[in-house]
């Protein structure tokens, strides 16, 4: 039985038995993990702060197998995200992060470019301004690990460019289809959305490196762009994830 060291995202945890939890941890390396941390419970656990919930930690696991709970023996803290403990909206928006982790990632399939885009989200947390933002940009970064990465560039149905309709300022959204759609191909869809270029533009530079996606719209473009980004994601899920109203509560943005 093979033993991983590798790191890991704490993003739930569960008690079993008297003196033992069952985490889930996103590793970087093994990818989302599900494991048994014998003793965890007791006053002096070996593990101490190690698996605390969203923090980022160094573990140790044996993989006994698919149809198995992996068991962890050894788990030392190397980062907390002191906002989540501190400003409410903050965990409310780590806990979506690792709502997402959870239940759109399978098992022992590693994105290590996923891994550091949540670690890189709950550092930036704190900044309220830049919240939803930041958010979004971690949906459309897991939308990309995951292969499910909406059009935002060409007609998702045949294509083409949306040269004729940026220039009347409005573009389509086709939610089920997962994309823009140009004029033709528009026609007869379902759940259609109706977007701004400049909306479109912000969407855009969330998806793509670099600051740009600090800077530009405004709030109203910012709305529109989450309500795109959330449709997305709850077609995905088939669901409403259950944090989204907690952000909305907290004020989040």
């Amino acid at each position: 039985m093979p033993a991983h060291r590798c790191m890991g995202l704490v993003i739930r945890g569960a008690d079993v038995f008297n003196t033992s939890r069952v985490f889930t941890v996103f590793t970087r390396d093994l990818g989302r993990v599900e494991g048994i941390a014998k003793g965890s419970r007791r006053l002096k656990s070996p593990f101490e702060n190690g698996l605390d919930l969203l923090s980022i930690c160094d573990i140790v696991i044996l993989h006994k197998g698919n149809e198995t709970l992996d068991l962890i023996t050894e788990a030392c803290l190397v980062e907390r995200f002191e906002a989540l403990r501190t400003d409410l909206p903050a965990m409310y928006a780590g806990c979506y992060v690792a709502e997402l982790l959870n239940d759109l990632t399978h098992l022992h399939d590693p994105h290590p470019r996923l891994f550091d885009a949540a670690v890189i989200t709950l550092r930036n947390l704190s900044d309220q301004k830049l919240m939803w933002r930041r958010l979004m940009r971690f949906e459309l970064a897991l939308l990309k690990e995951l292969g499910l990465m909406p059009s935002l560039e060409l007609c998702v149905h045949c294509g083409n460019d949306l040269q004729r309709e940026s220039s009347q300022g409005r573009i389509a959204f086709g939610l089920s289809m997962g994309g823009v759609l140009c004029m033709q191909c528009r026609h007869g869809q379902p759940h259609v959305a109706t977007l701004s270029v400049t909306t479109l533009w912000l969407l855009r530079s969330l998806a793509n490196p670099g600051r740009e996606w600090r800077e530009i719209g405004d709030y109203r473009d910012e709305s529109a762009a989450r309500e795109v980004v959330s449709s997305v994601i709850c077609h995905l899920m088939g669901r409403r994830p259950r944090l989204h109203r907690y952000l909305l509560s907290g004020s989040v943005g």
